[in-house]
């Protein structure tokens, strides 16, 4: 009561107080006796309050319960346990110990005796290419980041200059490889690849023969599209092989490897060789040799110069290679009646030729076609390459960002 008695004469003469304002006919001497009053009639009501003895105990039960309030909220916050610590941010960067490890072979070798005969910038350069080539084995970073580091190293060290050192991007061989691998993201993007060996296997897949046969030709029609090997048989037909497999009935580690598996697995690796040598864009290490030649006897190689010089050795290895694999090493099933059945279904499931597909074989046949006939047309193979990917990259075909990728 006391409490309430005090707070409401508190509040009643602050409001006396606000409501002192000047009006027109009062002096400011006369306003200021009247605050200086109130004033003192407030600090006269506040000194009877506080000699109240029911006002000064629920004073000191206000004060208790506050510091009960506070040392319960300080014993809660000490009991809380610590927040937990941040785990320390994993290291994203280059492996170290393979980093060091090519760093070292370049700085041993660096500061080997330079043998008679060889110039003191060649071991240089041996140092640095020796140093590369292990951090490519062993990659503390991807191929591309490791080749860069040794280029800079290069040029860092005045081994040589920046115009030596990044002398083979005017190169056209390595553009023409380049462009070639974007083709084949192309093939297996839009499914081109798979429909084109599936259409031959149902074709001519009846006997085991027949469906080596339509492996083999089917991917030497991709060989000069898809400059890899490892892209076209592992990525296109080596499911495509074991899909097949499977439904003539012949896997593997259940004892029917030999039914058809193994003689048809070792058809396709022998074969893919084969097809790889026909046409210059077929493999990666095919321009690199048209560049040696180059650089050695001075005789410049074109695509079609490649393809006529491989095309009637590689047709009848192609022909010749099955045929012997099936003497000496045959499958036990000569005929295969499931495999067209599955070739079948499968491009049911696909359904009919989508729009990136159509766009994908017409670019094809132009950039092949440009190929064969650039010399007439004067028009190299890079450029027909380039005009192929922008068709692709325009249509929507292929995007740069999953190329990059």
């Amino acid at each position: 009561m006391a409490s309430l008695a005090l707070t409401s004469s508190l509040g009643f003469h602050s409001l006396r107080l606000r409501s002192l304002k000047l009006s027109p006919g009062t002096s400011p001497s006369t306003s200021t006796r009247l605050a200086s009053a109130n004033l003192n009639s407030l600090t006269k009501s506040s000194n009877l309050s506080l000699r109240n003895p029911e006002f000064a105990k629920s004073t000191k039960s206000l004060r208790f319960k506050q510091l009960t309030v506070r040392a319960s909220a300080s014993a809660s916050a000490s009991a809380s346990p610590p927040a937990p610590a941040s785990p320390p941010q994993p290291w994203t960067g280059a492996a170290m110990k393979p980093l060091l490890a090519s760093i070292a072979t370049g700085v041993i070798l660096w500061f080997v005796p330079v043998p008679s005969g060889v110039s003191r910038n060649a071991w240089q350069l041996l140092a640095i290419f020796l140093a590369t080539i292990v951090g490519i084995i062993t990659q503390p970073l991807p191929l591309g980041a490791v080749a860069l580091m040794g280029l800079g190293a290069s040029v860092l060290t005045k081994t040589l200059t920046f115009a030596a050192a990044f002398s083979s991007f005017g190169d056209p061989i390595p553009w023409l490889i380049a462009l070639a691998f974007f083709f084949a993201r192309g093939f297996i993007k839009t499914g081109l690849g798979n429909r084109i060996a599936y259409q031959f296997v149902s074709l001519f897949g009846s006997s085991s023969l027949g469906l080596g046969y339509s492996l083999v030709f089917s991917e030497a029609l991709l060989a000069p599209a898809i400059p890899s090997v490892s892209a076209r048989a592992g990525g296109i037909f080596l499911p495509l092989v074991k899909s097949l497999c499977v439904a003539c009935g012949s896997n593997v580690g259940d004892g029917t490897e030999h039914k058809l598996g193994s003689w048809l697995m070792l058809t396709c690796f022998q074969t893919s060789v084969i097809s790889s040598s026909m046409f210059l864009t077929a493999m990666a290490a095919n321009p690199l040799s048209a560049t040696l030649t180059l650089n050695t006897i001075n005789q410049t190689i074109g695509w079609m110069d490649w393809a006529k010089a491989a095309f009637v050795p590689g047709l009848v290895s192609l022909i010749v290679v099955p045929l012997l694999l099936y003497v000496i090493y045959p499958p036990t099933v000569k005929s295969s009646p499931d495999a067209p059945k599955l070739a079948r279904e499968r491009l049911e499931k696909m359904g009919p030729m989508s729009k990136n597909e159509k766009i994908m074989a017409a670019t094809l046949l132009l950039t092949v076609g440009l190929w064969v006939f650039g010399g007439v047309l004067n028009v190299d193979a890079v450029t027909a390459a380039i005009l192929g990917l922008s068709i692709l990259l325009i249509t929507g075909v292929v995007h740069m960002e999953r190329m990059l990728s």
